[in-house]
């Protein structure tokens, strides 16, 4: 079934700052430079923001005359050639926002990016640089002394830490919702189309819209989920009165992308965390959920699937898998003056009938549909009782909202003391937590884009018919989340992620024909690169919410990690604790200023004298009449009617308004994926493509040993990974250290010593892990004597690699061909310096030697430079004769052509 739509490219992708006296002039354009639109920003108010966007699409050439005419209009005098009026002040990919302290506005701009990752020819990209430039002129700025200040807590928020954008895609939404909507009815479109161009305020949107018929195609633009964009306050001034391509929206967590090599068929495994930007902050600051049913170190994680031999969302196989991890839905907090490692849990509020949970699966119901199912890994057996009041207000909040829903949506709550399982010798924690993942991802089923293969069909696996979720003619849909939360859910939180992910990660691969069981063992290429990823994710949203890497790890749990690893969890408890002291009221105070929660006012008390945030997250506490919901239906009506389906992937009224739906033509670049990812216009080198630069299963973990089974499938032993080659540790380690940079604040001064012996920790890990016949021998001075010894460790693996020992000598039959293959170079180039001339050297063995080349002239030593015609030359001419000051004289062509011109402009 083809799709109805495409998604809508942005034409804003490449912008120039120009910097006027009065006025700052902000032009955009797309990747090839053929469509421009120009942002015109006063600098003469000194706290207002005057924007003004006439809509209106420019041509390359309409750009050049307008900021000629803006340059000749802003000299000093007239005619004046010395001193340009119009400046070129910064380059930029993207706007941020727009934010405002105690003085005027100033513009966030994103300066350098790097790719990331790659959804059906759909980039995404990751901010690496920003610049914030003050807009007033200097002449009308009122300065303020704490101007300075609210900029350093501002800044304090790494823009480029794990921030990622895209101008195609919706990162605030998962797969399937933004193919779901690519798959809308064609007679809803239509309807939606006429809706937007009579309520639309651009008079130049439908312009040169093919109406006739179906030859056409429908764009498809819908609006962000904005509890996980990060710079929606600082859009939110502009979002009214520009065009929707001027607004860029990031979110902030993870993304990472990694290649299976399955037989040379490439398969791009990709995960995305993003992480909710309401009752955001860190670790003991944060706790719990905010009136608004908002928990603490929220973070949506999704894991996609598909084939990168087929770049199309119509044509191409897709599958993705979402789960959450979030704080549990209570009022509850820990008091950090204490000063301890682990200060005591108190619940704040009380809360009988379970009023924020209510409205944080509410949340849930809409946007991920039913079952939710709670895994619950906190500590249920405690000699002085800690992380047992947790439990024991989830399971009394779960059980009352249970008993008024109807029984086939009730919420799932799995409890599993984690730490218990992890310390008992006999029992196996990844076992039992396989078991759990196999009955969620039975319940919640995950999404895929194409019906199920004739081989599933033929020989169906006794799993595969048990698999819940949504089944539809174009595939399947996940219906349901599993919501997984510890105390911090960080360690043992993401070590369950990765073995739910993990069997999903199975029946992915199944779905789309891949294996043929919904099984993965452990010890293989896909399961290492996995885990990888998942490590990745782990360290960085640790980073963000905790202060340091992953403490426990999945090699940890399995018990498998080496005795230096606890010299390594020793370092990271001590860089959490540090962080969690010293720096995170600071992190705090930078991401409430950064998200708008608290706003700078003139003659109210600053960010820095406020004695506790409670109040900026909690909005009803400033209220003296709070509305209630109802204490028995605690659900939204429609979300309700809708179940097991999500409600916002519902086709409903409601829905259609969030979309912006555009009629193209059929090659229009706001929907010419191809053109926008292999950019034909653009001279690219191959070893500069992203896919080269990917991790790679083949690359990265499969031995290097001849007679191997190439399958990511096969399990291997445990010195047989291909990730102990020296070669590959340098890159890996500084990708890893890219990656993993804190989301905030700065890291305190013993945090980089701390990262990079966790990095070097880590590479030791790998080494022991690794066979050490597939090492280089450590170089060392050795005497005369040894140097047998040396050469022997020296050659012993070449044997292994090729087949051949290097020491022996070569046999006459191998000689006779190397010498034959010499003198067949050696004629060739011969023959093309003097082909008319045989070759007296040749040996008896060679009879005739044909061109490499097709060419007559060209061969693989020597080109013959192209002919240039007589017109052409002529003109060259010209053309360094008129740089020398001699002008040739107009011909008859040229004077009408210039009559022509001057008849068209002005007459």
């Amino acid at each position: 079934m083809p799709t109805a739509a495409a998604p809508i490219i942005s034409s804003v992708q490449k912008l120039v700052l120009y910097e006027t006296r009065a006025r700052y002039f902000l032009v955009g354009s797309n990747n090839a430079e053929t469509k421009y639109r120009v942002l015109k920003i006063d600098r003469t108010e000194p706290k207002d923001l005057v924007i003004i966007d006439d809509r209106h699409v420019y041509t390359q050439q309409e750009v050049r005359e307008l900021l000629g005419r803006l340059d000749l209009g802003n000299r000093t005098k007239m005619g004046q050639k010395g001193s340009s009026g119009l400046f070129r002040a910064v380059s930029a990919f993207g706007v941020v926002g727009f934010v405002r302290f105690l003085e005027g506005y100033y513009i966030v701009l994103i300066t350098k990016r790097r790719k990331m990752a790659d959804i059906g020819g759909h980039a995404i990209y990751k901010v690496e640089d920003t610049n914030m430039i003050y807009i007033p002129n200097d002449s009308v700025r009122v300065t303020h002394p704490d101007e300075a200040r609210y900029i350093r807590i501002f800044q304090n928020v790494d823009l480029s830490s794990n921030f990622y954008f895209s101008y195609s895609y919706d990162l605030s939404h998962s797969l399937q919702y933004n193919l779901t909507v690519l798959r809308m009815p064609l007679e809803m479109l239509k309807s939606e189309t006429t809706q937007n161009r009579q309520e639309s305020f651009d008079i130049f949107e439908d312009e040169g819209l093919i109406t006739q018929g179906g030859s056409g195609v429908f764009g498809i633009c819908s609006k962000p989920y904005m509890k996980y964009v990060w710079n929606g306050e600082l859009l939110d001034i502009i979002k009214s009165t520009v065009h929707r391509d001027w607004l860029l929206y990031i979110i902030h967590g993870f993304c990472g992308q990694s290649k299976l090599l399955i037989y040379g068929r490439p398969v791009y495994v990709t995960l995305i965390a993003r992480r909710s930007s309401k009752f955001a902050g860190t670790r003991f600051l944060k706790r719990g959920a905010n009136c608004e049913g908002d928990v603490a170190n929220e973070v949506e994680t999704e894991q996609i699937l598909c084939d990168a031999s087929v770049m199309s969302f119509t044509a191409g196989s897709y599958s993705s898998y979402v789960q959450v991890r979030g704080s549990v839905p209570l009022y509850w907090s820990q008091d950090i003056s204490t000063m301890m490692p682990k200060p005591p849990i108190t619940l704040d509020q009380a809360d009988p009938f379970a009023h924020v949970a209510a409205l944080h699966f509410d949340q849930m119901f809409q946007r991920f549909g039913s079952p939710i199912i709670i895994l619950n890994l906190v500590k249920e057996r405690e000699k002085r009782k800690h992380e047992r009041i947790l439990s024991e207000e989830l399971v009394a909040a779960v059980t009352y909202l249970n008993q008024f829903l109807p029984p086939e949506h009730t919420i799932v709550y799995i409890p599993w003391d984690m730490a218990k399982y992890t310390k008992s010798k006999l029992c196996n924690v990844l076992d039992r937590l396989n078991v759990i993942a196999e009955s969620v991802v039975k319940k919640t089923g995950f999404f895929v884009n194409r019906p199920d293969s004739y081989c599933s069909i033929l020989r169906p696996d006794e799993k595969w018919n048990e698999l819940g979720g949504c089944v539809i003619p174009t595939g399947r849909l996940q219906t349901g989340i599993l919501r997984t939360n510890c105390v911090d859910c960080l360690d043992r939180t993401n070590t369950a992620q990765f073995m739910v992910g993990k069997c999903a990660l199975a029946y992915q691969l199944y779905s789309l024909g891949l294996i043929d069981k919904p099984n993965l063992q452990f010890d293989t290429d896909a399961v290492r690169l996995f885990e990888e990823l998942y490590e990745d994710h782990g360290d960085t949203l640790s980073l963000q919410y905790g202060g340091s890497q992953l403490v426990h790890r999945v090699k940890t749990y399995r018990k498998i990690a080496p005795w230096t690893q606890h010299s390594k969890d020793i370092m990271q408890t001590l860089s959490r604790y540090y962080s969690n002291a010293f720096s995170d009221a600071d992190r705090q105070d930078s991401i409430n200023l950064f998200l708008g929660v608290f706003h700078p006012t003139e003659g109210k008390p600053h960010l820095w004298e406020l004695p506790t945030d409670f109040y900026l997250h909690h909005k009803n506490t400033m209220r003296l009449l709070p509305t209630r919901r109802s204490y028995t239906y605690w659900w939204t009506p429609e979300v309700i009617k809708h179940l097991p389906l999500p409600y916002d992937e519902v086709i409903c009224a409601a829905n259609l308004k969030k979309l912006i739906v555009k009629k193209f033509h059929k090659y229009e670049e706001e929907i010419d994926i191809h053109n926008e990812f292999f950019r034909p216009y653009e001279l690219s080198s191959f070893d500069d493509t992203f896919c080269l630069a990917m991790t790679s299963s083949a690359r990265d973990f499969m031995p290097k040993t001849v007679g191997i089974d190439p399958s990511p499938f096969t399990v291997r032993k445990p010195d047989e990974t291909g990730k102990s080659v020296l070669g590959n540790k340098s890159n890996r380690e500084e990708a890893v250290l890219q990656r993993k940079t804190a989301a905030s604040a700065p890291p305190p001064p013993s945090e980089e010593a701390v990262s990079s012996s966790s990095e070097d920790d880590s590479g030791t890990d790998r080494e022991e892990e690794g066979s050490v016949s597939q090492r280089s021998t450590p170089v060392k001075m050795t005497d005369a004597g040894d140097s047998a010894k040396v050469t022997e460790n020296v050659v012993q693996p070449m044997k292994e690699l090729y087949g051949i020992n290097l020491s022996d000598g070569l046999s006459e039959e191998d000689f006779s061909i190397y010498s034959r293959f010499v003198q067949l170079g050696q004629s060739q180039h011969k023959q093309d310096k003097n082909s008319q001339q045989p070759c007296s050297r040749c040996s008896d063995g060679v009879i005739k030697l044909t061109p490499i080349s097709a060419f007559s002239q060209d061969n693989i030593y020597e080109v013959q430079p192209p002919r240039v015609d007589r017109k052409s030359t002529e003109i060259f001419q010209a053309h360094i004769q008129a740089s020398q000051g001699i002008m040739q004289p107009l011909g008859k062509e040229d004077s009408s052509m210039y009559r022509e011109y001057i008849r068209n402009r002005y007459l």
